[in-house]
């Protein structure tokens, strides 16, 4: 019982000293409800109250926080009304304040926001004055006099106000009468009031019944039993200096400390005379814990440590009594005022629990409620707040000692996604006391990143003829942001790729980012293409960047040399040739041509001499193709002769075709000299008749056709060569020669001053250009060109047909201070690609080269150029 009714006063001094610490702002709302109401009890429609609608209550999270520790109330969601969560005992809680209030922290979420309200607690009379013992015995001398008076042992009640203790009844006794005195605060002791002389003889015993009665409804009352014994003969009471003394005590003093000393004096002599001090009988157990008296020479001492925030003032009674018999006793109060001194460092509570933010928050974003109380009173309990090393967020104070963490600049979760914020609270002592809170803040992602590749651009090189759905190239690409808003999808962008959409030929994983062929690529129709990807992260809205992909293909030696002249040849038949018997060593026979689909090392052509029914009659240059003879021709050659040529390109896996020309040796065959054509495929009748004429006419008549073919052929050259560069030459529009984007082939008979030459012209609007080009002395046939329309690179039958007809038979022949020329198709696709990247062409890159062998070994320069060319990514050399 002791236990209890000293945490009760603790607790009300607590309470007492919070509500001091508050009284300086006004709650918004009070609600008032009695003590013990039961679990569930409405106090009010707290809703209502602050202007929410019942959905709000779920939306916006409404929930209660209890400064006093203790959550003695709740929210009913259903209703939105503030209803009793435990059971309260205001005497628990406030002790004898004569107000109790409960201050209370109404906390709404989205956008965070904090109401104070107030619940006063208000008393019941549910408790009956009691005693601390339920006996007490009293000795009293025969001799005393009337009037003389006895305090006896307060009751004490833990109701206040009316149902506080009102006052006190006696039993009825001829002796003895009751006297109440009322002291500060309120408070009244009962005294025993001696009102006539007893008399031992008669009454050695009196029995009496103290009743203590609170003013509540129905009255509730407690009773102590006194016994009064009568002694005989000690008239003389021990007489303090001062009936009251007052001290004022430090409450950080060590124990053991002499604290007041208390001095009383006794007139009679010997036993009767020697005083013996002590606490008085009724002292309070929490004074016994606290203080003790020296018997000997009434000094008080202190027993443990002070604390002005439970206990800031008590009233010690002591006793002196002498040694007579019966012994005779004085009484006086000590009061010790408990002096504050800074011992108790601020506390910074939490109010809020929400401690993340998004980082596209606002400046001025509430992101949590603080508030902070310091058990000290005056200066010592005044605490200002602040933030250590942060500068994006700051402390916004609201009310009295309450403060809202806001954010005070821009976040980047991608910089710093947590936050460790240090809030140190700091009195107003000397010196001053510090405490620091760590409030953590997660800043949440939002998706402000957009995936980003690893490189602009890629280079990717293939080989031509791969196995379709094999891996191309795999990108990758990253997302500084988190969860949802890092996780990237891949795709291709749509495009055209030769008027188709780039999908018909790749696809993509989404997943990963590698890109698969759908078939395999022939570098002769395709060379170089761009694949447009796009990175996409699943943030809403979602954010994607792009990248393009450049796919070279690389030729691989897949097409075999393929022969356009002589046209029979290339079609598959035995090709006839004429020569004369009188032919010297080095006499051009015929010419075989041959191109090669492939680019490069892959199309360089040489020319062999397989078989031969006289091998040592002619011979076949290895790079122009000529068939020459090697001796001049006797008369025991046979007058048939079988040459098997063998063409084959410079790739790996060698490449190779053979042609097989019949030569008939015949007597006294002249070269005629034809009449030059301009326009050979509309005039088919012309020419044969032509060839008929020319035959039967005279040698002379021959040579002045010639030389008037000679003139003529001159003066056209010299005009042309001022515009096009080309004599004799028949244009076409660039639309036209381009309007298939596929490979093909365009064969032209051009005139270069004195030279005359087959050119064969192919490529598509993505691939190279690439020349061939047979030249011809102005004595042969003809001096014109024809261009055939395009065609396939592996279809040359068409091409063939057309050009047997142009080109010369057997009949023409090369002097031999002539040059051949022959232009190597790589050489001029590597000039173009030159142009086109803005570099300068090496030297090597003539039009014309003057030597077959010297082309060769050019061709390998500008071959690796290109190669080192494409390395480098076109940067100049």
């Amino acid at each position: 019982y002791s236990s209890l009714m000293i945490f009760r006063r603790e607790i009300a001094l607590w309470w007492h000293h919070f509500f001091l610490l508050w009284s300086t702002t006004d709650a918004q709302t009070r609600y008032s409800i009695p003590e013990e109401l039961e679990k569930g009890s409405l106090v009010g429609n707290v809703a209502r109250d602050l202007g929410l609608g019942l959905s709000d209550i779920f939306v916006r999270k409404l929930r209660v926080a209890s400064e006093a520790g203790e959550q003695y109330f709740s929210v009913d969601a259903g209703r939105g009304e503030l209803v009793v969560n435990d059971r309260i005992d205001r005497e628990a809680l406030c002790g004898q304040s004569a107000s109790c209030l409960l201050p209370l922290q109404i906390v709404i979420e989205n956008p965070l926001q904090l109401h104070r309200m107030e619940v006063e607690i208000k008393d019941v009379n549910d408790n009956a004055p009691t005693f601390l013992k339920s006996d007490h015995v009293i000795e009293i001398a025969e001799s005393r006099v009337a009037g003389v008076r006895f305090p006896l042992e307060m009751a004490e009640d833990p109701d206040v106000g009316s149902n506080g203790l009102k006052t006190y009844t006696l039993s009825k006794d001829e002796c003895f009468t009751l006297k109440v005195k009322e002291i500060e605060n309120g408070r009244k002791i009962p005294e025993l009031v001696l009102t006539k002389s007893l008399d031992r003889e008669k009454k050695a015993v009196h029995s009496l019944f103290l009743t203590a009665v609170d003013g509540g409804n129905p009255v509730k009352s407690g009773t102590s039993k006194i016994t009064i014994n009568v002694l005989d003969i000690n008239d003389n009471v021990p007489q303090f200096e001062n009936a009251f003394y007052k001290v004022d005590v430090k409450e950080n003093i060590a124990n053991g400390s002499f604290v007041i000393s208390t001095r009383a004096a006794d007139v009679d002599e010997g036993p009767n005379g020697e005083i013996e001090y002590s606490l008085g009988v009724h002292t309070h157990p929490s004074v016994l814990e606290l203080f003790y008296v020296d018997a000997a020479s009434g000094d008080i001492y202190l027993k443990r440590q002070l604390d002005h925030e439970t206990q800031s003032s008590y009233r010690i009674d002591i006793s002196a009594k002498d040694k007579g018999f019966p012994k005779m006793e004085g009484h006086c109060t000590v009061q010790v005022d408990v002096i504050d001194v800074n011992d108790n460092a601020p506390e910074i509570i939490l109010t809020s629990k929400s401690t993340s933010v998004p980082e596209d928050s606002s400046s001025g974003t509430v992101v949590a409620l603080l508030s902070v109380r310091d058990l000290d009173s005056g200066d010592y309990g005044k605490v200002t707040l602040q933030l250590l090393k942060t500068s994006s967020f700051a402390l916004k104070p609201s009310f009295s000692n309450n403060y809202a963490l806001i954010t005070n600049g821009p976040l980047d979760r991608e910089s710093i996604s947590d936050y460790s914020i240090e809030v140190t609270a700091k009195d107003s002592g000397t010196p001053p006391l510090l405490s620091t809170k760590t409030i953590p803040v997660s800043i949440t992602d939002v998706n402000d990143n957009p995936p980003v590749f690893t490189q602009r651009s890629y280079n990717v090189y293939l080989k031509e003829n791969g196995v379709p759905g094999s891996i191309l190239f795999s990108v990758s690409a990253s997302d500084l942001d988190s969860g949802e808003n890092a996780k990237i999808s891949y795709s291709i962008l749509d495009s055209k790729v030769q008027d188709v959409s780039v999908s018909s030929y790749v696809y993509m994983n989404s997943e990963n980012g590698s890109i698969y062929s759908m078939h395999s690529f022939d570098y002769e129709k395709l060379k170089v293409f761009e694949i447009h990807v796009q990175a996409k992260d699943q943030g809403s809205p979602s954010l994607s960047s792009n990248a393009t992909v450049h796919v070279f293909i690389l030729d691989q030696n897949d097409n075999a040399p393929a022969v356009i002249y002589p046209s029979s040849a290339a079609l598959g038949s035995l090709s006839h040739q004429r020569m004369p018997r009188s032919a010297k060593a080095g006499h051009l026979v015929t010419k075989v041509t041959a191109v090669d689909a492939d680019s490069g090392h892959n199309a360089l052509i040489s020319y062999r001499l397989a078989e031969a029914t006289d091998a040592s009659l002619f011979t076949v240059s290895l790079y122009t193709g000529e068939v020459r003879t090697k001796r001049a021709v006797s008369e025991q050659d046979d007058s048939s002769q079988r040459l098997i040529l063998e063409i084959k390109d410079d790739g790996e896996p060698l490449q190779s075709a053979t042609v097989t020309v019949s030569i008939l040796l015949e007597d006294a065959l002249h070269e005629p000299i034809s009449e030059l054509r301009h326009h050979k495929a509309s005039e088919p009748s012309k020419k044969t008749g032509r060839i008929t004429l020319y035959l039967i006419l005279s040698l002379a008549s021959v040579s002045v056709l010639s030389l008037l073919t000679f003139v003529i052929l001159a003066v056209k050259c010299m005009r042309n060569s001022r515009s096009s560069g080309s004599c004799c030459c028949m244009r076409r529009s660039d639309s036209d020669d381009y309007k298939n984007p596929n490979r093909n082939l365009q064969i032209q008979l051009n005139t270069d001053g004195p030279i005359k030459y087959v050119e064969v012209l192919g490529g598509d609007m993505m691939s190279q250009s690439q020349s061939f080009r047979s030249c011809m002395s102005p004595m042969s046939e003809y001096s014109d060109f024809t261009l055939i329309k395009p065609s396939s690179t592996t279809d040359f039958k068409e091409v063939i047909s057309v050009l047997d007809a142009s080109l010369p038979d057997s009949t023409w022949t090369f002097e031999s201070q002539q040059v051949i020329l022959w232009r190597l198709p790589h050489i001029k696709a590597l000039c173009i690609s030159s142009l086109q990247r803005d570099l300068v062409p090496p030297p090597s890159c003539s039009p014309c080269l003057t030597n077959a062998s010297t082309a060769k070994s050019w061709m390998r320069r500008c071959d690796d150029l290109h190669t080192f060319t494409e390395n480098t990514k076109g940067k100049p050399i």
